[in-house]
């Protein structure tokens, strides 16, 4: 009885076992969306860094479905033990929250922050015969043409048919959103001239802008962007509202231990940190967002105030998915 009071006492000062050395063997970073998509690029970019940076290898794990809802629950539901993590994104900590009638998580409670990591915003691009150079020309042309503007989206609930929906609202309009199995083939259908416009990852969009088979007409966010610092912001136009940023974030099962958390975060700020790692998030049109900003503390508050944000312009879109 002795014996084993001395050992239960051992292990209340101990603390969680395995949480001060962790981790000990590779970590699974799920992200979840298909492999080749924006989120997958940076959750490569990243793994790299942290396998670095903690000793062991990230293990990227590609687990798609209801618009990255299956792969944010694979992680929702596993183990807390440090040894699986999500990359997070708008989409799945904010937006599908209020999108899904039935979410299949809880993004405010059922995970455990751990760093936002990078931040990117969209670009507004049309296809390059679009009478309007500009975002003030495009708002002027649209207004003008109401009812003969086409939007492509990736589908309901896409971050692109999203961010749609949100510069309807923010101009007074209404584009005729239409559906793709992704941005790939509206990509397409863009530089053959049968849609207008379309907001899509700097990233993706890049290429296209560069060769100019499409028009840049505005970045959709804050700042400029990296490799569209000629290209303003909507912002600059008068349209502050038009913020139609895409933010991304490690989290954990809920549950993790804090020595576990406060390790990761600091892996996250010195991956994100590394002018390595920076330049390669630059050359794909994401910056890394201020040290203040990449705390769990910061991250816990900031994803309930992101399903708030976006909750107001679904909600009045109407629109709604399964």
């Amino acid at each position: 009885m002795k014996r084993l009071t001395i050992f239960a006492l051992l292990l209340m000062v101990a603390g969680p076992a395995g949480a001060d050395d962790w981790p000990t063997r590779p970590v699974t970073l799920v992200v979840p969306y298909a492999a080749g998509g924006p989120v997958d690029a940076l959750g490569r970019i990243l793994g790299t860094g942290l396998s670095d940076k903690l000793g062991q290898q990230i293990t990227i794990e590609n687990v798609g479905g209801a618009g990255g809802m299956t792969g944010s629950n694979r992680v929702a539901k596993a183990a807390a033990d440090g040894y699986t993590m999500l990359m997070g994104s708008t989409s799945v900590l904010a937006q599908n929250q209020t999108l899904y009638k039935h979410p299949l998580y809880d993004a405010a409670t059922d995970f455990a922050p751990a760093a936002m990591v990078t931040d990117s915003a969209r670009v507004l691009i049309t296809r390059k015969d679009f009478p309007a150079d500009n975002f003030k020309d495009f708002v002027a042309h649209v207004k003008a043409h109401p009812d003969s503007i086409k939007y492509g989206t990736a589908g309901v609930g896409s971050g692109v048919h999203i961010c749609g929906i949100l510069l309807n609202q923010a101009l007074g309009t209404d584009m005729t959103m239409v559906p793709y199995r992704g941005t790939a083939p509206a990509m397409q259908d863009m530089i053959g001239g049968r849609i207008d416009a379309f907001a899509e990852q700097i990233s993706t969009a890049l290429p296209q802008i560069q060769g100019k088979a499409v028009k840049a007409i505005a970045t959709m966010g804050l700042e400029r962007a990296p490799g569209l610092e000629d290209v303003p912001t909507a912002a600059e136009f008068g349209y502050p509202n038009v913020d139609c940023g895409s933010w991304g974030a490690l989290v954990f099962p809920k549950g993790t231990p804090e020595p576990i958390i406060r390790r990761l975060a600091k892996a996250a700020n010195e991956t994100v940190g590394d002018p390595a790692i920076r330049k390669r998030l630059a050359d794909v049109g994401v910056t890394v967002p201020a040290p203040e900003r990449r705390t769990p503390e910061y991250l816990a508050k900031f994803i309930p105030a992101e399903i708030a944000r976006w909750a107001e312009p679904i909600r009045a879109s109407g629109v709604t998915a399964d």
